[in-house]
Formats: structure tokens, sequence, C-alpha cells
């Protein structure tokens, strides 16, 4: 499904998204990765919902996002609450949902040049 925004150019813009695959810019992912408006972190470990910890969203913290999107697979699944302690103790917000709908938002916030982070599942399984 081909999802980018005219108005999102030069920033990392989500173009298209499939099950298990990503493309931003002209670049395609098959692996969990973490995107921000100016740069990819692309060696991001979890495989799944169930794997995230507070850790894994260490990353993103020194880029100070307004907001965080976290797309766990094909269908939302809610991690341990205990995993984003850390962003509500800085009042960063979060939302957590399907992949698709993940990339959608992302490339809204983007739009409206928000500082906003996408956290992307990717797992092995979808391919």
């Amino acid at each position: 499904m081909k999802i980018a925004l005219d108005n999102a150019s030069g920033v990392n813009a989500i173009k298209s998204y499939e099950p298990g695959r990503v493309q931003i810019r002209e670049r395609h992912f098959t692996s969990s990765l973490i995107v921000l408006p100016k740069q990819l972190l692309t060696d991001w470990q979890p495989r799944s919902a169930h794997q995230l910890c507070a850790a894994d969203l260490q990353p993103i913290l020194e880029h100070q996002p307004e907001v965080v999107i976290i797309g766990t697979g094909e269908t939302q699944e809610v991690p341990d609450p205990a995993v984003f302690t850390t962003l509500m103790d800085l009042r960063i917000g979060f939302e957590v949902m399907s992949n698709g709908a993940a990339c959608r938002t992302y490339n809204i916030l983007l739009a409206e040049d928000r500082r906003a982070a996408l956290a992307l599942i990717l797992s092995d399984e979808a391919h």
C-alpha cells in the first residue's frame, strides 16, 4: 500500500508498507527499525511486542521526540506497560498500533511538522 505524502520531502517519510516490509525513500527494510525525520536506526532488536523492553526505547530518547509511535506487527499487541515508564516520566506521548496504522500516523505527524519517532517491529515471519 502506497502511503507517502507529497509535502514530506526531505524527511524520512514512509513511502509504502506491506506486511514485513517498509519503504522509506528508495530503500526497503525487512527488519525492525526506528525511523526519525532525519535519521534511520536500522539495528533495532525487537522482533515482537513481547520482546520489547524499556532499553529498546533508549536510542529514541536522545532525539527528544514529542511522540513515539510503536508499530507492533500486523496486529496491535500491547507490550508490558513497564516498557513505557521512562516515556511517561519524560512526558513523551506514545501510541501502540499495528504497523500499517503506525506508518500512516507517523506520516501525518511529519506533515504537521511534529517531532515524531516511529519504532517499527518487523518480523521475519511475515515474509
